[in-house]
């Protein structure tokens, strides 16, 4: 079943339980952690949990599904059991997507829009889950050698039209689709400050929109910070997003962006009570 995510924005918490992903690579790689870890992102108020078996940082390699799938899946099987907020993988495979969804997952959050398997968006449109569409320019491997755009955002949109017009010809309703522009997928800092720049433009298009912002590298670019020292910049995007009507926020720091949703939402709502 697709999710509603049109109301309060939504907060996705990431649980990577890959080797290389670039602020927490290796620190779930053992499930007994990364289950932990994903209930306490739970406790802490995420909406959404996104589990990812394969990075796609910069530079990043293609791994096979047997390997991703020997990653996710103890994860998500027990997760499903102990959670009471959907779950999603993060997956550009069908093979992994029908897995996960047969566990329980109602979201794929694929980093490819439905381009790297043929067989991913049948399945989506069979299981009436939901599926998040990204732009990404090149692959996870090259994309951040060259990304050449003349206007981003501009591009990006034409982009989206191509990728729903193919989802909705594969039988995916628009119910299911969630769009998202891809921040440091193929994108130098000028795109990423353009594209944050023009967030209801993307959501002109009449789809729920997913910012993946955390602790990314452009943040190095525009304030010279490592990993480890970027949560006020995210944090200070996030409320930009809001503010702007994005409807799902993928990031690290659950408990933070919580708090800052609350607060905000409190303060545009008079009637609201605390939570």
């Amino acid at each position: 079943m697709a999710i509603d995510c049109r109301q309060e924005t939504k907060i996705m918490g990431i649980l990577n339980v890959t080797p290389d992903s670039f602020y927490d690579g290796g620190k779930y790689q053992d499930p007994e952690q990364a289950v932990a870890h994903g209930l306490a992102l739970a406790a802490a108020g995420a909406d959404i949990i996104d589990i990812g078996g394969e990075s796609t940082r910069p530079g990043a390699h293609y791994i096979d599904e047997e390997e991703e799938l020997r990653r996710v899946m103890p994860v998500i099987e027990r997760l499903v059991d102990q959670v009471q907020v959907p779950l999603s993988v993060d997956t550009r495979k069908a093979g992994v997507a029908r897995r996960a969804i047969a566990a329980g997952v109602q979201i794929v959050n694929d980093v490819s829009a439905l381009r790297s398997d043929p067989r991913l968006a049948p399945l989506i449109a069979e299981s009436g889950v939901s599926v998040v569409l990204m732009h990404m320019q090149g692959d996870p491997l090259t994309m951040q050698q060259n990304p050449t755009y003349t206007d981003v955002v501009e591009e990006i949109l034409a982009f989206f039209r191509e990728r729903i017009a193919y989802a909705l010809a594969q039988g995916i309703s628009p119910e299911q689709i969630i769009i998202d522009p891809g921040i440091g997928f193929g994108k130098r800092l000028v795109h990423n400050l353009e594209i944050l720049r023009h967030l209801p433009r993307f959501r002109q298009l009449g789809f729920p929109v997913m910012l993946g912002h955390s602790r990314k590298g452009f943040m190095y670019k525009a304030l010279g910070l490592p990993p480890a020292e970027r949560l006020a910049p995210t944090i200070a995007i996030a409320v930009l997003a809001m503010l702007q009507g994005v409807n799902i926020l993928r990031v690290h720091d659950v408990k933070e962006m919580v708090q800052a949703r609350n607060m905000i939402a409190m303060i545009l709502d008079p009637g609201r009570r605390p939570r």
